[in-house]
C-alpha cells in the first residue's frame, strides 16, 4: 500500500524545507544606532483593560527612537480602557487617545475601520500598528524599522512569541508559527512581489509610511477578516518587498486568555483562511493525511515495517515542531511531540468556524463578521 509511505515521505519533505527554511528566517536585532525619523506607534482597542497599560508601557520604553507619536484609539470600549489610556496620556505628551463612538461603516470589520481611524491620525514616516495586548522589549521598533531600512521593505512583519497556557493553546497556539515556517519559501518570499507569498500577523506590523499609503492601507482590506496577510498581499500588489520575521525576542503575546476565547478567535477567522471552502477541504485533507496517517499506523498496525513507517513519518512532524519552537521561543517538550493532536484540534476548530460562518453564527468582541 502506498498510502502510508507517500504520507511519511511528504513529512520528511516538508520537515526537510522546514531545516532550510529557519536558515532563512530573519531575527531582527538593533544595531545601536538611534532612529532618526518619526516614528507613529498605533494601537486599536476595544475592551482591553486587563492588557492596555502594559502595552502602552512597553511602547513608551521604546529605546533608539528619537522621535515617536504614540496614539491609541477607543474602539466603543465598555470597560475602563478609555480611562486608564488618558490616565497615561496626561502624564506622557507623546501619548495620546483618540476614540470611535460609530460602528464601522457597510463593508467594513471592526479592527480594519479603528486602525484606518489611527491612520488618519499619523505624521510619521514610519508607521507601526501594535495590538493591545502584545508587550514590546525595548528595542522592537528601532531594530524593525533598521531592517525595514536597510532593505527598503515595505513591510516588515515580526511574529511575537505565542504565549499558551491551556491544553488547548498549547496544541493550537504553536501551530500559527509553525505553518508559514514550515511552508512559505521564506527567501523566495521577501525577494518576490507575489501576494500569494505573504504571512503577517497583525499583533505587530512595521509599515514605510509611502508603502502603506500607496498600497490603501486598512481601506484596501476593509471586509477582510485576515487583514494582516491581505494588507501584506497589497503592500506587494502595489510594488513594495516585505518581509516575514522571527520576532519572538522583539515581543510576546497571549492572544486567548482561555480555551472558549480561543475557541470564539479561531473560528472568527479560519473558514476565510485557504480562499474557499474547496481549498479549506484540501488543505485539511493534506494535514490529515500527512500528519495524522503515519502515527495511527504507528499505533494501530501489528507489522514492524508499516510501523517503522509510520515512525519515520510521526517522529518527523514532531523534528519540525521541534525546530520552529526552538527558532521561536516555544515549548519543545512535550508539545512538540503532540503534533497529530494539534493537527486533529486545527481541523476540528476549522470545521467549527465554517459551520458558524455558515450560520451567521460568528462573532468577535460583541460584532458579528
Amino acid at each position: 500500500m502506498v498510502v502510508l509511505p507517500l504520507a511519511s515521505a511528504l513529512c520528511v519533505a516538508i520537515t526537510a524545507h522546514t531545516a532550510f527554511n529557519l536558515t532563512k528566517l530573519r531575527s531582527p536585532r538593533w544595531s545601536g544606532n538611534s532612529i532618526d525619523e518619526k516614528v507613529s506607534v498605533l494601537v486599536p482597542a476595544r475592551n482591553e483593560e486587563a492588557h492596555i497599560a502594559l502595552t502602552i508601557e512597553s511602547i513608551h520604553n521604546q529605546i533608539g527612537l528619537i522621535d515617536m507619536e504614540i496614539i491609541i484609539i477607543d474602539d466603543q470600549s465598555t470597560d475602563s480602557t478609555a480611562e486608564i489610556v488618558q490616565q497615561l496620556a496626561d502624564q506622557n505628551s507623546n501619548i495620546r487617545l483618540i476614540s470611535n463612538n460609530v460602528n464601522p461603516p457597510s463593508g467594513w470589520l471592526g479592527k480594519p475601520h479603528a486602525c484606518y481611524l489611527l491612520s488618519q491620525q499619523a505624521t510619521g514616516s514610519v508607521i507601526v500598528f501594535v495590538d493591545a495586548d502584545v508587550i514590546l522589549e525595548p528595542t522592537a521598533i528601532a531594530a524593525c524599522v533598521e531592517l525595514l531600512r536597510t532593505k527598503d521593505f515595505g513591510l516588515v512583519a515580526p511574529y511575537p512569541q505565542q504565549l499558551a497556557e491551556t491544553h488547548l493553546e498549547r496544541l493550537i497556539q504553536p501551530l500559527v508559527t509553525w505553518s508559514w515556517a514550515s511552508t512559505m519559501p521564506l527567501g523566495v518570499a521577501e525577494d518576490s512581489l507575489r501576494p500569494s507569498l505573504s504571512a503577517a500577523n497583525g499583533q505587530f506590523l512595521i509599515f514605510d509610511s509611502l508603502a502603506y499609503s500607496t498600497s490603501g492601507g486598512h481601506a484596501s482590506v476593509k471586509g477582510e477578516v485576515l487583514e494582516d496577510i491581505a494588507l501584506m498581499r497589497s503592500v506587494k500588489s502595489s510594488g513594495f518587498h516585505c518581509a516575514t520575521v522571527n520576532g519572538s525576542e522583539l515581543a510576546h503575546c497571549r492572544m486567548y486568555d482561555d480555551t472558549n476565547a480561543l475557541v470564539n478567535g479561531y473560528t472568527k477567522s479560519l473558514w476565510n483562511a485557504f480562499g474557499s471552502p474547496a481549498g479549506s477541504v484540501a488543505v485539511n485533507m493534506l494535514l490529515a493525511f500527512t500528519y495524522l496517517v503515519p502515527p495511527i499506523a504507528l499505533m494501530t498496525s501489528r507489522k514492524t515495517s508499516t510501523r517503522a513507517i509510520g515512525a519515520a513519518g510521526y517522529l518527523s512532524g514532531v523534528a519540525g515542531r521541534v525546530m520552529v519552537a526552538k527558532k521561536t521561543g516555544s515549548r519543545v517538550i512535550p508539545d512538540s511531540f503532540a503534533q497529530p493532536a494539534s493537527i486533529a484540534a486545527f481541523i476540528g476548530l476549522n470545521a467549527l468556524s465554517w459551520s458558524r460562518h455558515l450560520r451567521g453564527k460568528n462573532t468577535w468582541k460583541g460584532r458579528a463578521l
